[in-house]
């Protein structure tokens, strides 16, 4: 019934169309290319800058945004319409991405990477796919919504946050201030090509770390070779198997050695080796007992050795996942196809996003519908389609309007 009723919030009459036709290419391309140029690379961050511009061009439109400072030059974005009005009803739809960018790497780009360079239907740019592309569409399509006169029967409210390529730190300020407990339903808008992911995996990142005893290394037994004990805990890794239960759509859990690094000269036994592991789980897996079956496998190979051994869990983070069947994912199906013209099936996707910090907390629907390339995330020469950007503008518009309804004051 609920979604019957929520459907019914499509259908003309909505002023909907009043809002698509204020959509402007030309100043939309304008905006990303804008917030492209902004540095934000992270680390160190800077996101300050890029919430600045967002909030100059929302309270131009009179739309009510602040920065909220996590740590200096980096300010969480924080935007709403219809805030704390007692005529609306208690749905609050919350649109949220990220404002920083992974680092621009060492292999030449043919385009400057903050130069937002358009050619043909791409725009390049370090974050036009991950994820400034995805905040622009979202913070357009609540000024075009405002812009147009529309006023929503809830709460439509933006997450823009500091920190998410590294830890989430963004994400964890707003949700440890508490400032959007009210949500009932949220759209991150990560690269999904326009595609809706409905659950992705958990982020377990572990510095591993072997210690041993210096010697000379003509003699080395007079130490302990710490990384010849990494080496045998490396070896027992291969034969390492997780305790899960396959997920439908994320299938089952990987594990990664992204770093390893140890020794300090050739002729020294080795004291010390550390390796990070990148994990990457699955709903239903717990990150305790992961770390209990690996310190378990460290003490095999570390005792017999006289070697020492520590884990710290540098990145922790659970995997999210949406039922296909929750009413707000079947209207997001329905508002693609009536507005976009597009089927659609849902997904799950390898990446995290910030809704391991929200997801738990919250314990609300969360879409992640993005117009950026997912292939291209983190990728010299970084681009997005710029038709697909558009077409997200849209779909964030009718979305709130179909599940947020519109005020029987209008």
């Amino acid at each position: 019934m609920e979604r019957g009723n929520e459907r019914e919030n499509t259908v003309s009459g909505s002023g909907l169309e009043q809002a698509f036709s204020l959509i402007d290419e030309a100043d939309a391309v304008a905006f990303l290319q804008q917030l492209i140029a902004i540095n934000s690379v992270n680390p160190p961050g800077n996101e300050t800058a890029v919430a600045e511009a967002i909030r100059r061009r929302l309270t131009a439109a009179g739309i009510q945004a602040e920065l909220d400072e996590v740590e200096p030059q980096r300010a969480n974005l924080l935007a709403v319409l219809n805030k704390a009005d007692a005529s609306l009803s208690k749905k609050v739809l919350v649109l949220s991405g990220h404002l920083d960018t992974v680092p621009t790497g060492s292999i030449e780009w043919e385009h400057e990477p903050f130069g937002g360079v358009r050619v043909g239907n791409r725009l390049y740019g370090r974050g036009s796919t991950d994820m400034k592309g995805g905040v622009a569409a979202m913070v357009l399509a609540m000024e075009y919504l405002h812009r147009a006169g529309i006023r929503l029967g809830g709460t439509l409210r933006f997450a823009g946050t500091v920190g998410e390529e590294v830890d989430c730190l963004g994400a964890k300020a707003v949700a440890s201030r508490g400032q959007i407990d009210d949500a009932t339903a949220m759209v991150i808008s990560e690269p999904s090509n326009n595609q809706p992911f409905i659950a992705h995996k958990g982020a377990l990142w572990l510095e591993v770390a072997t210690y041993g005893k210096t010697a000379h290394g003509s003699m080395p037994d007079q130490g302990v070779n710490a990384i010849m004990a990494m080496a045998r805990f490396i070896h027992k890794l291969n034969s390492y198997r997780f305790s899960y239960q396959p997920h439908p759509l994320l299938g089952g859990p990987t594990m990664n050695i992204g770093v390893i690094q140890g020794g300090v000269k050739t002729n020294v036994v080795p004291d010390q080796c550390t390796m990070m592991l990148d994990i990457r789980t699955v709903p239903g897996q717990s990150h305790p007992e992961i770390i209990d079956g690996l310190n378990l496998l460290l003490e095999q190979v570390c005792e017999p050795a006289n070697a020492r051994f520590a884990i710290r869990a540098v990145n922790d983070l659970p995997a999210v996942t949406t039922a296909a069947e929750d009413a707000f994912i079947k209207l997001s199906l329905d508002t693609a196809k009536q507005y976009l013209g597009r089927e659609s099936t849902v997904r799950g996707v390898n990446y995290y996003t910030d809704a391991s910090v929200y997801g738990p907390r919250l314990d609300i629907p969360i879409l992640i519908y993005g117009p950026g390339e997912p292939t291209m995330a983190h990728q010299p020469d970084e681009w997005i389609e710029v038709d697909k950007y558009m077409e997200a503008i849209r779909f964030y518009m009718g979305l709130a309007v179909a599940y947020l309804g519109i005020s029987k004051d209008q």
